[in-house]
C-alpha cells in the first residue's frame, strides 16, 4: 500500500484523512507527541517532527511516496526556510517521494486593482506575508525541477467553513468595512473542497504546475460580509471611507483591505476535471440555513 505523508496536519489536512486512510497508509506531523491522539483517531500514524528543528526531520526521508505540504511559513521574514528544512529532509536518503502537494496563497500576486488574475499573472506579492509564500512556491518548483518529483501548488485565497471560519466576531463587534467606492475583491474556498483539491492535485496535477484554488464567486469584501450577516441574523457592518479605517482595525485586517483581485480558476476545472461542492460562498450559505431550519 502506497505511503502519504501529510506535513501541516491543520484543520483542512484532517478534513481529506478519512478518505485517504481508505486508500493509503497515512503518516502525519505533528510537532508534540500529545497532539498525536486526535490524528491517530481519523486513522492517521503521527510523527512527531517540527520544521523549526532541522535535526527532528531527518526521519522523514524515505518514509511516503506522497506528500501533502500544508505547512505555513514563519510569521516573520521574506523567506520559508520550513519548506527548505523539508525539502532538504525528504531528499535525505535519496529515496524521493513521487508527488507533493502545496498549499499556497493568492497573496503572492498583490494587489490587481481588482482585475481578473490567472496563474499566469507576474507574482507581485507587497505584504512580508505574500513574499514568505512567494519564497516557499521558488524552493518547490526548484525542488521538482531538480528531482523530478511531480510538485503541484494551490494558491487558495480566504478559507471559510459555513460553520466555522465566518466573520462572526467581527459582525458582533460592529466592525466597520470599506464604503463602496473603496472596496475590494476578495476570493474564497470552502475548507472541504480545499481539501479535496489538494488530494486532485496530487493525482491529476501536472509537474510544477500551479492552481488557483478559489470559487466561483466575485465578491466584494463588504458584499462578502452583508452576505454572512444576511444569513446568521446579524446587523450588517458599517461601511467607511478607506481613510477612517486605520485605527480602528489591526494592521492584518487593513492589509487584506489593500489588495483586491478577481480570480479565475479555469485550470482547476479543466486539468483537474474539480467540481466544487460549494461553487459559492452563497450555496454554502444556503446549505446551512436548510440544515438549521
Amino acid at each position: 500500500m502506497k505511503k502519504v505523508l501529510i506535513v501541516g496536519s491543520g484543520d483542512v489536512a484532517r478534513r481529506i484523512i478519512p478518505w485517504l486512510v481508505r486508500r493509503f497508509r497515512v503518516r502525519a506531523v505533528v510537532r508534540r507527541a500529545e497532539e498525536g491522539a486526535a490524528l491517530r483517531a481519523l486513522g492517521a500514524l503521527p510523527i512527531v517532527a517540527d520544521l523549526d528543528q532541522p535535526d527532528s526531520l531527518t526521519r522523514l526521508a524515505g518514509i511516503a511516496d506522497y506528500i501533502l505540504h500544508c505547512a505555513p511559513p514563519p510569521a516573520a521574514g521574506r523567506d520559508d526556510p520550513r519548506t527548505r528544512r523539508l525539502l532538504a529532509a525528504l531528499a535525505h536518503r535519496g529515496s524521493l517521494p513521487r508527488r507533493l502537494s502545496y498549499i499556497s496563497t493568492t497573496g503572492v500576486y498583490g494587489d490587481c486593482g481588482g482585475a481578473w488574475a490567472d496563474e499566469t499573472r507576474p507574482l507581485r506579492a507587497a505584504s512580508p506575508r505574500g513574499l514568505r509564500r512567494v519564497a516557499a512556491e521558488g524552493h518547490l518548483r526548484a525542488f521538482g525541477q531538480r528531482t523530478g518529483c511531480r510538485v503541484s501548488i494551490l494558491r487558495a485565497p480566504g478559507i471559510y467553513d459555513a460553520a466555522e471560519r465566518l466573520p462572526v466576531a467581527r459582525l458582533q463587534k460592529g466592525d466597520p468595512v470599506l464604503a463602496p467606492e473603496d472596496d475590494v475583491f476578495t476570493n474564497h474556498i470552502h475548507a472541504d473542497d480545499l481539501a479535496r483539491l489538494l488530494v486532485l492535485a496530487l493525482f491529476r496535477g501536472g509537474p510544477n504546475r500551479v492552481y488557483n484554488a478559489c470559487d466561483d464567486s466575485a465578491l466584494r469584501m463588504g458584499e462578502y460580509f452583508d452576505l454572512v450577516a444576511d444569513t446568521l441574523g446579524l446587523p450588517r457592518p458599517p461601511r467607511l471611507p478607506r481613510a477612517e479605517l486605520t485605527g480602528r482595525l489591526s494592521e492584518m485586517t487593513l492589509s487584506f483591505m489593500a489588495e483586491s483581485r478577481r480570480l479565475k480558476n479555469d485550470r482547476l476545472k479543466r486539468e483537474l476535471r474539480a467540481r466544487l461542492r460549494y461553487p459559492t460562498v452563497a450555496d454554502a450559505l444556503q446549505t446551512r440555513a436548510a440544515a438549521t431550519s
